[in-house]
């Protein structure tokens, strides 16, 4: 991210609301996949890891974010998008696709959109706000909910 961004970024931030902040989180993801997806291909690998290491930890920030949220039908769909969005990541990176990155940074972007309509309307919540039913759904969502479930399994 180059000073002069930053420095945009750092200004947005510091009088934004809370869809302000999780607006330019995923501005951030996007642009570490955009980056990720330039370096993979420029063939500079490690330009490629470094991006995907950010973009994975801002991943987890909003995994963790939801996760302390209150729960509902959003807080299993966007825990669904992120987990999914982590494994395509991680294949992609393994695979060394430049394709399946800018997928991803498409995802991000679409839900990122979504996240900016509803902030524009107002301040009610996203829960009674049902912009958010057309956010990407991905197969793995079934194999998501098996994980959970297989994960509270004890002996």
């Amino acid at each position: 991210m180059s000073p002069t961004e930053m420095a945009y970024r750092k200004t947005a931030i510091g009088g934004a609301s809370g869809f302000g902040l999780l607006i330019a989180l995923y501005d951030t993801l996007a642009g570490d996949l955009r980056r990720a997806t330039d370096a993979e291909r420029g063939n500079d690998l490690e330009k490629r890891t470094k991006e995907l290491h950010h973009a994975l930890l801002v991943v987890a920030y909003l995994e963790d974010w939801v996760s302390q949220g209150s729960g509902g039908e959003l807080a299993d769909r966007l825990t669904v998008f992120y987990r999914a969005l982590r494994r395509k990541v991680i294949e992609a990176q393994a695979k060394r696709s430049a394709q399946m990155l800018e997928q991803q940074m498409d995802e991000v972007l679409k839900i990122r959109e979504l996240w900016q309509q509803i902030e524009m309307r107002g301040t009610h919540a996203a829960e009674n706000d049902r912009s958010w039913e057309q956010a990407p759904s991905y197969a793995a969502a079934a194999a998501t909910q098996y994980e959970r479930s297989a994960s509270s399994w004890s002996a």
